[in-house]
């Protein structure tokens, strides 16, 4: 052993000192359980070390510390580096400069994902940095639309395993394969069975590149710490025949379980995370099946800290943007009627929380303005006469009306002036259904969410065009500006990297102990108060990507400040300026100095 060094308790003050000078009254052990050794000021020096070290050549291999050509002369010498690097001495924007030049010369995306996965592996800090500084080109790379390809191609590009997957071959042991997990500070959960992986269907235990996407973005986007993020995929089989004859999948080769069997192992997933990581652990349920969604997400709403994005974090973020989009097409939300494609988790969770939202805005019975919304699924439009076949998630949508088959004939019989795809098809939204809600709407609001980009029911360039320029339109996946009869549309996308990484980091700065439907209307009001004046001139919905961190920090605090409202937060005294402690929260990826 060449050096021994203390372990990040040496660090403690350092964390404590950060929030001196702060215009916020929370004691800096708030601070210092949400940031850890973050949470010290960046000119300040620390040791990179958490235990110990034989070399510099272990340090070049933690990803968590390596820094590359930016170690300086004297950290070099310092911590044994001489002559395991060359010469030159590098900045981290140098570095970031050179990563952006590389990136930018592969063709294809999914390339790109492995470079940047490469990256995340071996230099973690340039890797955020590099993804926070280019995140409007690098989120479809790092996450939708690219990630559905990953996934698919996962066992191929198989390389080093990032979470933990926790197979039937577990049962009975989890807590023990979660202790096999380096860290014990963990804050969020990312977890996915993988069997609606987002429009792909069943992608087993390959969909664990969703909630390592997830994490990525509730570090760079929310600035939760990288150590306190775990990605879990659980994996009871697939009913894919092309991955199970797919001589590299890396999952079960077996059908899923379900019933008891699966409900097993979910309930003993759930009781060691709680047991392991405490109440305030924060368990996001990611690309489940609708009637496996829809039960978890009931069943522990009540016990655990737990959301599902698919349901509820795509609501919010479509809230948010028809709360805006109102600014443009005229009106209150209660004057409007809403017409969705797709009934399932996505649908359904965002009728409900608009139905919620008007409630909260009339003091109507939330049966009363459910009224206003209507859902079309595979078998037409919801109403009374199905009520008995359909299935739970969906009867409060089946409302009172004679049967219609088609999409097309409910935009007619019903006059919607917001229609909403989550549907999961591609191509859905035909120039014949999208001329007739121009003919009824002077201004229509369009909203083609489904992922990934081939899955949308539209594209931007049919919505404006079909509607002669008139359309308010928003996907799921991005798409470029449009040109029409020489004006520039700017669709915006109302992807849930606008809410989840904000809303996760008010859940933990606040300590919050259960999410409540309050705290996601005040996400959704919170990122359409973002939306200023010069977005909408462009047709813009939903505020740039450029500002996120800003973004997330004002949802952070307003889902913080509900929490503590409700009696739901935990984490006392109450901070005085919460937009500020959520930013002195933030993770920041720039290089430290160590001794």
């Amino acid at each position: 052993m060449r050096a021994i060094y203390k372990g990040l308790s040496e660090r403690a003050p350092l964390c404590l000192r950060a929030s001196a000078g702060r215009t916020f009254m929370a004691d800096a052990s708030s601070v210092e359980e949400v940031c850890g050794a973050d949470a010290a000021p960046v000119d300040q020096f620390i040791t990179p070390w958490t235990v110990s070290v034989a070399s510099g050549y272990t340090l070049m291999r933690d990803p968590r510390y390596n820094k590359g050509l930016a170690f300086s002369e004297s950290e070099r010498d310092a911590h044994y580096l001489r002559g395991l690097l060359p010469p030159a001495v590098s900045t981290q924007e140098l570095q970031e400069k050179k990563l952006m030049h590389n990136l930018r010369e592969y063709k294809v995306p999914l390339q790109r994902y492995m470079s940047m996965m490469d990256l995340q592996e071996r230099n973690e800090k340039l890797f955020y940095k590099l993804l926070m500084d280019n995140v409007e080109e690098l989120l479809p790379i790092v996450y939708t639309p690219t990630v559905g390809e990953a996934c698919q191609k996962y066992g191929s590009i198989f390389r080093r395993p990032q979470g933990l997957f926790i197979s039937l071959k577990e049962k009975g042991r989890i807590l023990e394969v979660l202790k096999n997990w380096p860290e014990r500070n963990i804050q969020v959960i990312v977890v996915t069975d993988g069997e609606r992986i987002l429009g792909l269907g069943d992608l087993g235990a390959q969909g664990m590149g969703i909630p390592v996407g997830k994490l990525s973005l509730y570090t760079a986007l929310g600035g939760l710490r990288p150590q306190a993020c775990l990605p879990v995929t659980i994996d009871v089989g697939t009913n894919n025949e092309t991955l199970l004859n797919d001589e590299f999948y890396i999952g079960l080769r077996q059908r899923r379980a379900t019933g008891q069997e699966y409900a097993d192992l979910l309930e003993e997933f759930m009781t060691a995370v709680k047991k392991q990581y405490g109440e305030k652990v924060l368990i996001q349920f990611e690309d489940f099946a609708n009637h496996n969604a829809f039960e978890l997400l009931s069943k522990y709403s009540n016990s655990h800290l737990v959301f599902n994005d698919d349901i509820q974090g795509t609501a919010s973020v479509v809230l948010s943007g028809v709360i805006s989009a109102l600014k443009l097409v005229g009106g209150a939300l209660p004057d409007h009627t809403f017409l969705f494609l797709g009934a399932g988790e996505a649908g359904t969770g965002i009728a409900e929380l608009i139905a919620l939202e008007i409630s909260k805005k009339t003091n109507a019975p939330i049966e009363e303005t459910r009224k206003k919304i209507w859902l079309v699924d595979s078998k037409g439009l919801i109403v009374s006469s199905r009520k008995e076949s359909v299935q739970h998630f969906k009867k409060p949508w089946a409302h009172e009306h004679e049967p219609v088959k088609t999409l097309l004939e409910a935009v007619k019989a019903l006059k919607p002036t917001v229609l909403i795809g989550s549907s999961g098809v591609g191509q859905t939204f035909t120039k014949e259904i999208i001329e007739t809600m121009a003919s009824l709407n002077e201004k229509p609001l369009i909203l083609a969410l489904s992922n990934p980009t081939s899955q949308s029911e539209c594209t931007a360039e049919q919505a404006y065009t079909w509607s002669q320029g008139r359309a308010v339109f928003a996907s799921g996946s991005p798409f470029d500006p449009v040109e029409y009869e020489g004006k520039v549309f700017v669709p915006g996308q109302a992807n849930n990297a606008y809410i989840f990484p904000g809303f996760g980091l008010g859940l933990v700065m606040s300590g919050a102990i259960r999410v409540h439907d309050d705290m996601l209307l005040a996400a959704s009001e919170a990122l359409a108060a973002q939306v200023k004046d010069e977005h909408y001139q462009k047709g813009l919905i939903y505020p740039p990507f450029a500002n996120i961190r800003t973004i997330s920090a004002n949802i952070a605090a307003k889902v913080a400040a509900k929490a503590y409202e409700l009696g739901l937060a935990s984490r006392l005294p109450h901070p005085e300026d919460l937009v500020k402690f959520a930013e002195s929260c933030m993770y920041n990826p720039v290089y430290r100095n160590y001794r």
